[in-house]
C-alpha cells in the first residue's frame, strides 16, 4: 500500500499547528484521556481510517486503555468493560460522525444521556475531540496515508 500523497495537513504550510491546538484543547475540558482516547478510535473505525485506527490504539493504550476495551470498542453496547459515561461519550461520538444516517443525527436522547454524565465544558470536549478526528480521518484515508508511517 502506497499513499497517494503527504497528508495535506503537513504540505500546506501553518496547517498542522492549529490542527494540533484544536486537540489539545479538547484534552483541556476535563474528560478523562482514556474516554477520549476510545472516542478518537472509535470514530476513526467508523470512517475507516487505518492510519487514525492504529495511532488511537497506541494513543490510547499510553493513556492506560486496557487490551480488552481496545479489543471491544468497536462492539462497546455488547461488551462489559465500558462504565456508564463512556458508553454515553461513545454514543455521542457515532451520532455526530453519522450524520446523513438519519434525520435527527445527534437526538435528544443521545445528547441527554451525554448531558448526564457531562458538564458543558466536558461537552465541548467530546464534540471537539469527535470534530478533530473526523477532520484527520477525512485527510488521512482520501489521500491513503499508511498505518504506522507516522511512527
Amino acid at each position: 500500500m502506497q499513499s497517494r500523497m503527504k497528508n495535506p495537513a503537513m504540505v500546506l504550510p501553518d496547517t498542522m499547528q492549529p490542527i494540533q491546538q484544536l486537540l489539545k484543547a479538547a484534552h483541556s475540558g476535563g474528560v478523562e484521556a482514556q474516554t477520549l482516547e476510545l472516542v478518537h478510535l472509535r470514530v476513526s473505525q467508523i470512517n475507516g481510517c487505518s492510519a487514525c485506527v492504529d495511532g488511537g490504539a497506541r494513543t490510547a493504550r499510553k493513556a492506560g486503555v486496557s487490551d480488552e476495551r481496545l479489543a471491544t470498542v468497536a462492539a462497546w453496547r455488547e461488551a462489559p468493560y465500558f462504565t456508564a459515561p463512556e458508553r454515553a461519550a461513545l454514543a455521542l461520538a457515532e451520532a455526530a460522525t453519522r450524520l446523513a444516517d438519519r434525520p435527527d443525527a445527534v437526538d435528544d436522547e443521545v445528547w441527554d444521556a451525554a448531558a448526564t454524565h457531562f458538564d458543558e465544558k466536558q461537552l465541548a470536549s467530546l464534540v471537539l475531540m469527535v470534530g478533530v478526528t473526523n477532520l484527520f480521518n477525512r485527510l488521512n484515508a482520501t489521500t491513503r496515508q499508511i498505518a504506522g508511517a507516522w511512527g
